[in-house]
């Protein structure tokens, strides 16, 4: 049976955070299959050594409508990309009516959608009760990613044994996500004092003003940039890392689906629907805040307690 899966949110983390149902999936049809994703989600990087994939397409949609997958005539388009594969069924992680007239249009038979329309949602439980419907079978919402042995020895062997090893997410989807980076800066400095210590700075191209301030400071002969690296060359240099402290973006929830110990830091989105899911991830939420009321528009970055995210960065190193 050929199965699509279509999972159109944006992002890496929400990427990782689909893993275990995606994977169900294949599984429970004994085959490989094929998903339709955006390009933001890096699914052809983070998915590269995966072997439940069969193919990623992606949906070429961007918001000046210059893509070829937009207005009526990409989505015709697509329309016959789609149908040119001969899917047998699909699975649409979304309720929208434009996913289900897609895959009628292209002539899949069997249609497992969301309800049509919704709009709200936790993505972590809507994803879960929708794929134990489908599959009738209990599904874990721990994700893993999966990665040559041979790239995680060889990554290991450039990575000194008398240092312990520390991811730092410092990028966010905004400004009110990200803890300030002279927060970060302290807290290597203070890490370090106690423990001699390597740290990657997980961001890309578009972070490079924040990386510089710790790279350019006292502690960055004792860094390294991601910026320059590829999503894939990332992964086994984090695998191998002791622990990853890392605002709510995507570098937290890679770490996390590679056993990484993570220290979320939540100041302005939903710990309920990011943070809960993955037994890896420890949480650190504003002062005068609780894991239930931090969510959207908390805007709390200046009240993370840097005592509390050391103290719990020395206990997970530990």
């Amino acid at each position: 049976m050929k199965v699509l899966v279509i999972q159109p949110k944006i992002g890496m983390g929400d990427m990782v955070i689909y893993l275990p149902y995606i994977h169900a999936i294949s599984e429970k049809y004994k085959s490989k299959i094929s998903i339709l994703v955006k390009n933001n989600s890096r699914a052809n990087e983070l998915l590269l050594d995966d072997e439940h994939f069969e193919e990623i397409l992606i949906l070429d949609r961007t918001k000046n409508q210059s893509g070829s997958h937009d207005g009526i005539k990409g989505f015709l388009k697509l329309v016959n990309e789609i149908k040119s594969k001969k899917f047998d069924k699909v699975f649409i992680f979304s309720g929208s009516l434009r996913y289900f007239f897609l895959t009628k249009l292209a002539g899949i038979k069997n249609i497992a959608q969301y309800p049509l329309l919704r709009k709200k949602d936790n993505i972590v439980t809507s994803a879960k009760i929708f794929t134990e419907n489908e599959l009738n079978e209990i599904i874990s919402t721990q994700p893993f990613l999966k990665i040559k042995q041979e790239k995680v020895s060889k990554a290991k062997q450039k990575m000194p044994s008398e240092y312990k090893h520390i991811c730092l997410g410092i990028s966010a989807s905004g400004p009110t996500k990200r803890w300030d980076i002279q927060n970060y800066l302290s807290l290597c400095e203070k890490i370090n004092n106690y423990l001699p210590s390597k740290f990657y700075l997980a961001g890309g191209k578009k972070d490079q003003e924040l990386i510089k301030v710790i790279l350019d400071s006292n502690i960055g002969s004792n860094c390294k940039s991601f910026s320059e690296l590829k999503i894939s060359e990332t992964l086994p240099i984090i695998k191998n890392c002791d622990i990853c402290i890392s605002n709510d973006t995507g570098w937290l929830h890679i770490a996390s689906a590679l056993k990484v110990k993570c220290l979320g830091l939540f100041m302005d989105s939903p710990v309920l629907a990011y943070g809960k899911y993955s037994k890896n991830i420890s949480v650190i939420v504003p002062e005068g805040e609780t894991e239930e009321t931090t969510t959207h528009d908390t805007l709390g970055k200046d009240r993370i307690s840097f005592e509390k995210v050391y103290s719990q960065a020395i206990k997970l190193l530990s």
